[in-house]
């Protein structure tokens, strides 16, 4: 089993120009952070699924931002903080492979050029 998440981890890493991605354990918080916003992002086992809790805010007096998921196996959650006009968002991925959940820290997803 571990040899597939390993195997998991890398394939997602070669194909989403992510610079690191993190396996979480039920229960424990993995924090994320896009520019000036930071967070926290967990999940818990449910009997429909794991339930992918992540809560963003952009400071301390900002009202945060919860996104909450259900992911069976081989799902996944994609959240994306859009940037100055022209520039690419910023997307992290949070994926369930089995019994594994990975976290991706922040890419740049390009943009398509609209003069194309």
């Amino acid at each position: 089993m571990i040899r597939y998440s390993t195997a998991f981890a890398t394939v997602l890493l070669a194909t989403t120009s992510v610079a690191a991605a993190s396996e979480l354990a039920p229960g424990n918080g993995h924090s994320i952070h896009f520019c000036h916003v930071k967070g926290v992002v967990y999940y818990t086992v449910e009997q429909d699924g794991y339930r992918v809790v992540a809560t963003l805010a952009s400071g301390a007096d900002a009202q945060p931002m919860r996104f909450v998921s259900t992911l069976g196996p081989g799902q996944h959650m994609v959240i994306s903080l859009p940037q100055a006009v022209g520039q690419p968002s910023l997307d992290f991925e949070i994926m369930r492979d089995g019994a594994t959940v990975l976290v991706s820290e922040p890419a740049a997803t390009p943009m398509a050029d609209p003069m194309e």
